[in-house]
């Protein structure tokens, strides 16, 4: 019992000291992506190990701590969630969180303020879809449906893009030779 997190805002309530972690490892890695040297390493290997790599990144490296960073991150969302809400350790506590995880990154546009709020979001269908199923009988996997959508209307607009071969928003057209394309109200001539 002395290894439990107490209950931050009473018993009636199933929120936690974990989420007070999770707040702190939330600034934590924002702090380290956004200010720090090995931050702006991890985002260049990130972004382009080839380009990291030229700059003298150490690319390998950047690898291996990035995966060190998501584990040690991993492990604390683990204990947060044996340590305050499930309160035993069984082989089903975490049967779906790895892809709930995948879902909630892509979400959050993989920043980490981003994946906060998505995580609060997921937290809230889960919890929600208890309730609901045990208060109406309805479905829990109603719940599922709709963080469904929810990843479809994040990642479609992207694919719909890479597959006709759009333009990203906010890219300005070109013509033949790569020239900017004129239109009537960019020269303001009257149409």
């Amino acid at each position: 019992a002395s290894a439990l997190y107490p209950p931050l805002l009473g018993p009636a309530f199933r929120l936690h000291w974990g989420f007070v972690v999770a707040v702190l490892a939330t600034v934590f890695v924002w702090w380290l992506l956004n200010r720090s040297t090995v931050g702006f390493e991890l985002r260049a290997v990130g972004a382009n190990a080839s380009a990291a790599r030229t700059a003298g990144v150490n690319v390998s490296r950047g690898y291996i701590l990035a995966m060190a960073i998501a584990g040690a991150l991993a492990g604390l969302a683990g204990v947060a969630q044996v340590s305050g809400t499930e309160k035993v350790l069984t082989s089903g506590v975490a049967a779906s969180f790895g892809f709930d995880a995948i879902t909630v990154a892509l979400l959050g546009r993989s920043s980490p303020w981003g994946t906060f709020a998505a995580g609060i979001l997921f937290g809230a269908f889960r919890a929600g879809g208890v309730a609901m199923q045990a208060s109406t009988g309805t479905s829990i996997d109603i719940v599922l449906v709709v963080q469904s959508l929810i990843v479809l209307f994040i990642a479609a607009p992207p694919l719909v893009r890479a597959l006709f071969r759009l333009p990203a928003p906010g890219a300005a057209r070109t013509g033949k030779g790569g020239t900017p394309h004129r239109t009537p109200a960019s020269t303001g001539a009257a149409a």
